[in-house]
């Protein structure tokens, strides 16, 4: 029986977790805790999405964010791939990591992001773990009271769910945990937070995609394109010709054209590598390479992340005036994303 569908949205807040495989304590060892940790803190810069609350448990994981352009499917397939790929290759075994896909629920109701971060963040004391979130290592909690240099979690934009300065978030969101564990007849307290430090007004941060008050995403609207409109709308807006992505060049400009185009194409577009290489002469490992080089310049070199932004919004532009103008342009309807 084939795996039911999932949708996702841009800019929609999703509750993601998963269970290691027969409940292995393989998140036990602090050591591979650190590397999934880091390896979340890499794709998440790289994939440029919000991060509101994270935890690492011994034998499982909990992340609230806000999806980016890059679809969550394509985040997580490498997270999890990647870690699970290192983790076996460090212990000489093999076999399935995960005990199965990653779980992702949609967050429609504003109101429960907040009962959302409280729940995650209190994993290891409802866990029996410790009796105090700021006394655990793998979370965000100690992320969001308290100054910290490098953190997961984007802390204003999960403090903005429990106030509007600082303070006064720092404040409700431990006063929300504390009724959390005395609501399981727990005498713990959470702990103190550091009131010494000044108070600024929070802000999100601009630019981002996200699910406004009718439940409608704010991120580009991307007409579904069969491949040859999309590499020939591409190509119109970078002016290069078909033929000469298809060529034998190897100059920088080809090259940074044709990353540019893929990685568009694949993460943003739904093309498939497979369909991109055909139309481009290329053995779809080619293209797949592009993608992935794409990955490391737009994390590293920002005037290719400009260069990717406006060619996706140049593209959006483009192919929303011709299916308005109705000419004869081949697409339709947008596929429902899947993972």
């Amino acid at each position: 029986m084939p795996r039911r569908r999932r949708v996702f949205v841009e800019g929609g807040i999703y509750h993601v977790y998963n269970r290691c495989a027969r409940g292995e304590h393989v998140l036990a060892d602090p050591e591979e805790a650190i590397s999934f940790v880091e390896l979340l803190r890499f794709v998440k810069e790289r994939d440029d999405f919000i991060i509101f609350a994270w935890c690492v448990m011994s034998n499982h994981y909990h992340v609230a964010l806000r999806t980016s352009v890059v679809p969550l499917p394509r985040t997580m397939h490498y997270l999890q791939g990647r870690f699970s790929r290192d983790f076996n290759r460090r212990w000489g075994r093999t076999g399935p990591l995960w005990q199965s896909r990653y779980k992702a629920k949609l967050i429609d109701d504003p109101q429960y992001l907040p009962r959302l971060i409280e729940y995650i963040h209190l994993n290891p004391v409802k866990g029996g773990i410790v009796d105090n979130p700021a006394k655990y290592t793998f979370s965000g909690h100690r992320e969001l009271v308290r100054k910290v240099k490098n953190p997961v979690c984007d802390p204003d934009e999960a403090l903005l769910c429990f106030g509007q300065s600082l303070k006064s978030a720092r404040r409700s969101y431990m006063r929300a945990l504390n009724l959390a564990m005395q609501s399981e007849d727990s005498d713990a307290e959470v702990g103190n937070l550091p009131w010494w430090v000044r108070d600024r007004d929070l802000e999100l941060q601009e630019g981002r995609s996200c699910i406004d008050e009718l439940g409608r995403s704010t991120g580009l609207e991307r007409p579904f394109l069969d491949t040859k409109a999309f590499i020939e709308l591409a190509s119109g807006v970078l002016s290069v010709g078909v033929d000469r992505l298809a060529s034998r060049r190897q100059d920088s400009t080809t090259a940074r054209q044709r990353r540019l185009i893929a990685s568009c194409g694949v993460e943003r577009w739904e093309q498939r590598s497979g369909e991109l290489a055909k139309e481009l002469q290329k053995h779809s490992v080619v293209v797949s390479r592009w993608v992935a080089e794409a990955r490391e310049l737009r994390t590293h070199d920002g005037e290719f992340s400009a260069e990717l932004e406006s060619l996706d919004k140049e593209l959006s532009k483009k192919a929303v005036q011709l299916l308005a103008s109705g000419e004869k342009m081949k697409g339709g309807t947008r596929p429902k994303k899947q993972s």
